[in-house]
């Protein structure tokens, strides 16, 4: 049970640097929350989210 969450935790952390190193070398800010910015994306396309 504590290697599946140690496990998962890393996983998380991994994902996370990732995307924070894909975003600096791509040259723009990193979304802080991922829904919010998912909303954004579907507002500009002029979509309404589903809720």
């Amino acid at each position: 049970m504590i290697r599946l969450l140690l496990v998962g935790l890393f996983a998380y952390t991994a994902y996370r640097v990732t995307m924070r190193i894909i975003y600096e070398m791509s040259g723009e800010a990193p979304p802080r929350d991922e829904r919010r910015t998912l909303r954004r994306q579907s507002a500009a396309m002029g979509v309404e989210p589903k809720r």
